[in-house]
């Protein structure tokens, strides 16, 4: 791996996802602009019902800092990072960002995640580190979370405190090392599949606190479906992960029988 530049001396492209966010994409776009002014953002719309596709266009034609990406059509937080990640890889940045577009992610704490990753390869925001905590959540929420946070880390052996959080940022050659083309999870699932494949590849993952504040305006585009999906499939990958080492341990006691 090559040594960590300095975020601010590089390239850096926020990734924006969106359906249906029209109330909040002007105002997260904005402050996400005041608070890293070198920063380009990239609105990644799955062709939103309200107009928020719109609503990007009108700002990215203000701002050349601002750019969208028109989707066909709502397939999912996983599949539109993807196309944000390509989309930036291709266009040469060098730090690229994982932000939600309802204001639950605060712009102003992208600054702590850009300086992490001068010695870090991919930062977590994280509500569950010392210091991290979470505004207007029912405890309903936040028990979920962070049981799931804590089946992940028995099921994948895994350090990390948050690993379904979604706001991050990651270093180039970090996205590059991690196999995109067969990531096909989604919501939770993603944010965990992409940092265990880090951890697995040998990239140094650090957390840093956040303070996460529910949205105000329009709907939680979470569901149960993405819930139940995140349980199956980190179950199915712990109990694959736990066969590979017992085999792995089986073949180290046989050669040292032989």
């Amino acid at each position: 791996m090559t040594e960590p530049r300095a975020a601010a001396e590089q390239r850096i492209l926020v990734i924006i996802p969106t359906y249906d966010e029209s109330a909040n994409i002007e105002q997260i776009v904005t402050r996400t602009r005041k608070s890293v002014p070198k920063a380009h953002i990239l609105v990644a719309d799955d062709n939103s019902p309200d107009g928020t596709g719109l609503v990007a266009d009108g700002l990215a034609a203000a701002d050349d800092h601002v750019h969208v990406m028109h989707r066909l059509g709502k397939e999912g937080l996983g599949a539109a990072y993807l196309a944000g990640f390509e989309w930036g890889l291709h266009e040469g940045y060098q730090v690229l960002v994982e932000m939600d577009a309802d204001g639950s992610h605060q712009p102003e704490q992208l600054p702590r995640l850009l300086a992490a990753l001068v010695d870090a390869d991919l930062v977590l925001g994280s509500r569950w580190v010392k210091g991290g905590s979470v505004v207007n959540w029912p405890m309903s929420r936040e028990v979920l979370s962070r049981v799931g946070n804590l089946w992940t880390r028995i099921a994948l052996g895994i350090p990390l405190k948050d690993a379904t959080g979604g706001y991050r940022a990651f270093r180039r050659e970090t996205l590059m090392g991690l196999g995109l083309d067969n990531v096909a999870s989604a919501g939770y699932c993603f944010q965990v599949d992409l940092a265990w494949r880090a951890l697995k590849a040998g990239f140094r993952v650090v957390e840093v606190p956040i303070t996460f504040v529910e949205r105000v305006h329009g709907d939680s585009k979470m569901s149960q479906r993405i819930v139940v999906e995140a349980l199956l499939r980190t179950t199915a990958w712990g109990i694959a992960h736990r066969a590979n080492q017992l085999r792995s341990l089986g073949r180290k006691r046989q050669a040292a029988v032989r």
